[in-house]
């Protein structure tokens, strides 16, 4: 099944950036999208609530001007990450916001809701939703998603246990439709690897961090040129579900990082106010484990720009067509 237009056309290279907590602003998504890759962020980082509606105007019109001025090369699409789980009291109004200003692609987590692929859906707008099992893909699709954000081992954030080749494989068994595939890519051949394993685009989160557009402390970001993939743990403590962070910050709050208890899932709360627990941890550093690829603090431009490249260049070692 051949990708829609949004997700063929308009891209230098087959690559979703990830929505990322905090670090995923206006401006990283505007340099990503002007880059030629799909910006995204997820939309409770736009706080308090009414400020969503002041960011998309922001982002829309920023790239309407761009695209206005370079018709030749204009931007790529941007998405909204809506968190689709119980404790999210702010579903409702932050779906409301990207029907208005007819958000182009939404990323659903944590849950599928057949109410907001239906509103997303009513303006001719795509819905992509992240899972880290078949069992899961499965419900996405019943539910109307339109495309699967596959999370493999190794992502950041709230990171699969299972491997790409497993993962990709199983769900290629049933579904012929858009297919990302999240976990430690961070170069050009990990994006090309994507597609031979049978995804249709890579979906890459932590290399942004180390952006000079990234809402990141410069501590953050430069400890993710600094590590690699020894340094990271993965852990439920922090938001009670399992996700990947820098041993450093972990160690920095006073934890032995190889000894951390679990986490309670039902106390997850993604409400317009977070929650004690959410602030007590902050300064937990979350990544994924291909940071080792990252090298230096640069801009958006700089690192799409070295992941053509290196896309390019792998294409022409392996004689890919």
């Amino acid at each position: 099944m051949a990708l829609p237009p949004i997700l063929s056309e308009r891209l230098k290279l087959p690559v979703v950036a990830a929505p990322l907590f905090i670090i995923s602003t206006p401006d990283l998504v505007i340099a990503q999208c002007k880059a030629g890759v799909v910006g995204s962020f997820p939309a409770l980082n736009a706080r308090p609530a009414e400020e969503l509606d002041r960011w998309l105007e922001k982002i829309t019109t920023e790239l309407a001007e761009y695209d206005a001025a370079n018709p030749d090369n204009p931007s790529a699409p941007f998405a909204v990450n809506q968190i689709v789980h119980g404790s999210n009291d702010r579903l409702q109004h932050d779906v409301e916001m990207c029907v208005k200003w007819k958000v182009p692609i939404c990323i659903t987590s944590l849950g599928a809701k057949e109410f907001v692929n239906d509103a997303i859906h009513s303006y001719g707008g795509i819905v992509l939703h992240d899972i880290i099992n078949n069992r899961f893909a499965k419900k996405a699709i019943e539910k109307g998603a339109d495309g699967l954000i596959a999370v493999a081992a190794g992502a950041g954030g709230h990171a699969g246990s299972l491997s790409p080749f497993a993962l990709i494989q199983e769900i290629r068994e049933w579904f012929d439709g858009p297919l990302l595939l999240s976990g430690s890519i961070a170069n050009g051949d990990a994006v090309l690897a994507s597609l031979a394993m049978g995804a249709d685009l890579a979906y890459i989160g932590s290399a942004f961090i180390a952006t000079k557009e990234a809402n990141a402390q410069p501590e953050y970001k430069q400890s993710i040129v600094d590590h690699n993939a020894d340094d990271i743990v993965l852990s439920s403590l922090f938001t009670g579900v399992h996700g990947n962070y820098l041993k450093p910050s972990i160690v920095a709050a006073g934890l032995d990082p190889n000894d951390l208890p679990e986490s309670d899932p039902s106390k997850m709360s993604f409400g317009s106010g977070g929650n004690s627990d959410s602030k007590a941890w902050k300064d937990i550093w979350g990544c994924g484990q291909g940071i080792g690829a990252v090298k230096a603090v640069d801009s958006t431009e700089c690192v799409v720009d070295r992941l053509h490249e290196e896309y390019n260049s792998a294409k022409q070692r392996l004689k890919v067509a």
